[in-house]
């Protein structure tokens, strides 16, 4: 039976899934985290648990860890990590930010905003972080099992942890004085300890776990113990590792190279290709939720370029790998290639996005895309799969390829571009060695290297291919264009002639834009220079993982 007290003490999921790490019969781990974003990367990649590190938090703000910044601005950044995650967080609490008082109002905050565990350290207020100096002051034995007490009373449901964190090895003190303050946390309540060392091998964290046994969990910090392999922590019995410092630290190595190349450089060709897309941003912010809320909550806005994404085919170059999957769906750095391409072009301006399917059908989904069936994929081309999807074309449209992945900036320029039907053609054509042809243009002009002239785009006047004839070549269109509301429906009428006279099956998208220029429509060009790829073997993959 329920009672008034049980009541007043709520369990969190949160909570007890920490416990639940504690407590596991086998090794667990956890990654450290120091703001929003990077606590949703750290679920993203599939830990059970995040490592709310108080050097990483104070060195996203800028200050020292040194309980420069305070617990209310610290607490603030936890809330924004709790919010964006699912999974546990254990706070690096420090020394609990003053005595037992101090303890109390944090654990209590703490618990409020779902955090499930707190670590505190037997050292005295303000910190020092303990690869800082040698034989470092700690606090007095029972006033920190004062602190550990006040923290399990405050605490506002049964779950929240408390880790005591043992000092006496990095102070020089010894495993005598580390197993006795272990002991003596443990009997005030402590859920488990954490073992320090800034020592480069793990002897004494050894030493320290065949003598504590099993009396409650041990935790481990392998921050200097680093070439120490896991299996020994396995064999030791710990129960939980904290990869404490990472993300922080591989962030600063990547900004610093990034800023170095921008200001060297003075421009962004040179970083564009190797760092995340602006999607993935977006992606990790929740735009996706916020798009459906727009639907339900704001009045319908004009209608919005639409996209059609022609992805029926198999991709055969790529062997074994689309055995069971079409071409689009391989794995590049562990998203399928169409969310990469799909998530490019929601980042821009377009709006409801179609995808045609054929090969392994069943394979291809993507949350938020309609899927058209082509179902004689295997007998027909391009051209067809596009007539699958002329409904969709009922109004401006953007119609991509795919297997390609392109820059945002692609999409903006190209939805920038005056005219009806207008291809994204690269001025610098690549060498193939694939057995796909490239779409090769000749233009009224080429590239003059100026992406912002004035004057009208060039017009596309052919197509040809490096295996066909020697025209003269202005670049090679990528896979990507635009139709206006006007161009779409000459693409629809084109697309009924073509079915009538039998040409439609086995035509190539350049079939039906040679087509469409024999009756004097336009089609023009928007010029690019790199920043785009197709995957049509394995050496395309290789580039692709590096691409995005």
């Amino acid at each position: 039976m329920t009672n008034d007290t049980d009541l007043t003490r709520p369990t969190s999921s949160k909570a007890a899934a920490f416990r639940g790490l504690l407590h596991s019969d086998q090794l667990e781990f956890i990654m450290e985290a120091h703001n929003g974003m990077s606590a949703k990367i750290v679920q993203e990649t599939g830990f059970k648990g995040i490592w709310g590190s108080g050097l990483t938090i104070s060195a996203a703000m800028g200050v020292r860890d040194s309980n420069e910044a305070s617990w209310t601005q610290v607490l603030e950044v936890l809330e924004f990590m709790s919010d964006a995650t699912d999974i546990p967080i254990l706070l690096d609490g420090d020394t609990g930010y003053g005595n037992f008082n101090n303890m109390r109002r944090l654990v209590t905050k703490l618990c409020q905003r779902d955090i499930a565990a707190v670590c505190i350290e037997d050292k005295l207020f303000p910190k020092t972080n303990s690869f800082i100096g040698e034989a470092q002051p700690l606090a007095d034995i029972e006033e920190f099992c004062g602190k550990i007490k006040a923290g399990k009373d405050s605490q506002l449901n049964d779950d929240f942890s408390i880790v005591a964190r043992i000092e006496s090895l990095i102070a020089g003190r010894g495993m005598d004085d580390a197993l006795r303050r272990g002991e003596a946390y443990h009997a005030a309540g402590a859920d488990a300890v954490l073992i320090h060392s800034k020592r480069s091998h793990p002897d004494e964290i050894l030493e320290f776990k065949r003598h504590w046994g099993d009396r409650c969990p041990v935790v481990i910090v392998p921050t200097m113990y680093y070439a120490t392999p896991t299996s020994y922590f396995r064999e030791a019995d710990i129960s939980l590792v904290i990869w404490a410092n990472h993300n922080m630290r591989s962030a600063i190595t990547a900004m610093r190279e990034t800023s170095r190349k921008i200001y060297e450089e003075q421009t962004l060709m040179e970083v564009e290709d190797s760092v995340s897309t602006v999607r993935e941003v977006f992606d990790i912010q929740g735009d996706a939720e916020l798009r459906d809320a727009e639907k339900v909550y704001l009045p319908k806005k004009q209608q919005r370029t639409k996209a059609v994404i022609l992805a029926a085919s198999r991709g055969a170059a790529l062997g074994d790998i689309t055995k069971d999957i079409p071409k689009s769906m391989v794995d590049v750095r562990g998203r399928p290639l169409i969310h990469h391409l799909v998530g490019t072009l929601q980042s821009t301006d377009i709006g409801a996005i179609s995808c045609v399917r054929g090969y392994r059908k069943e394979a291809l989904t993507v949350d938020g895309v309609k899927m058209i069936d082509n179902d004689d994929y295997a007998d027909k081309g391009e051209a067809a799969s596009l007539a699958c999807a002329a409904d969709e074309l009922s109004g401006a449209a953007v119609v991509a390829y795919g297997d390609i992945l392109f820059r945002r900036y692609v999409v903006d320029m190209l939805l920038d571009t005056p005219g009806d039907i207008v291809l994204s053609v690269d001025a610098r054509p690549r060498v193939r060695e694939s057995a796909r042809p490239a779409d090769l243009v000749r233009c009224s002009r080429g590239f003059s290297g100026d992406y912002f002239q004035e004057e009208a785009p060039a017009e596309v006047l052919s197509f040809h291919t490096e295996k066909g004839d020697d025209g003269e070549t202005h670049g090679e269109w990528i896979g990507l264009l635009r139709m206006s509301s006007q161009g779409a429906a000459a693409v629809r009428e084109e697309l009924t002639l073509m079915a009538e006279d039998g040409t439609l099956d086995k035509a190539r998208l350049p079939d039906l834009l040679t087509r469409l220029m024999a009756r004097n429509i336009t089609v023009s060009a928007c010029y690019v220079t790199g920043h785009w790829l197709d995957v049509d073997d394995m050496d395309d993959l290789a580039q692709a993982r590096n691409f995005t």
